[in-house]
């Protein structure tokens, strides 16, 4: 009965975690290019106060963990942010993002992971690694994940809105549908 409860108590958050992103996902948000560097400078403060608070973990292993977590995170948040499909209007050059369903089942599945590797660290560490040096791992994958994939969507971004004002330059009013990546 006890697994059943901890199965539950996993599926629970994952399922209100679906039914939250498919709704906040379902239409496309405004993207403001000149906002768009907030993000990642928040998250950039926020990690650093986080792991100054303590000492970092000396241990080879523990090191190679964190910085395998912050490449992952980087990696991952490439990946994410190539999903997100960004649409910029050929006339007005307004920027709009959403969520592709491959994006929104990535988030979902990075919930399950975490969920159950917590669940697995909270006996006091797992492969000899201390519960210190996995919540600073996660506090980078994550941090890492959501600053990249800020700089990947800005990066695409700026490009798709150049390309959509040289198209009204060259053509004068355009006929065409938005530029999408």
């Amino acid at each position: 009965m006890h697994g059943n409860a901890q199965l539950i108590g996993i599926a629970i958050p994952i399922l209100i975690a679906i039914v939250i992103l498919a709704v906040r996902n379902s239409r496309p948000r405004r993207l403001r290019l000149e906002a768009m560097w907030m993000r990642p400078v928040i998250f950039l403060v926020l990690i650093g106060v986080t792991l100054a608070s303590a000492p970092l973990p000396s241990e080879p292993l523990a090191l190679l963990v964190l910085i395998l977590a912050l490449v992952l995170g980087v990696g991952l948040g490439w990946l994410r942010g190539s999903l997100m499909r960004i649409e910029v209007h050929p006339e007005t050059h307004d920027i709009s993002a959403r969520a592709s369903t491959a994006g929104m089942l990535f988030i979902v599945a990075l919930l399950g992971l975490r969920m159950s590797f917590r669940n697995a660290a909270a006996g006091g560490g797992i492969a000899g690694l201390p519960t210190a040096a996995l919540t600073d791992a996660l506090i980078l994958f994550a941090g890492a994940m959501m600053i990249t994939q800020s700089v990947e969507m800005w990066l695409r971004a700026t490009r798709l809105l150049g390309e959509a004002k040289q198209a009204k330059s060259v053509s004068g009013p355009p006929a065409n549908p938005p530029i999408v990546s």
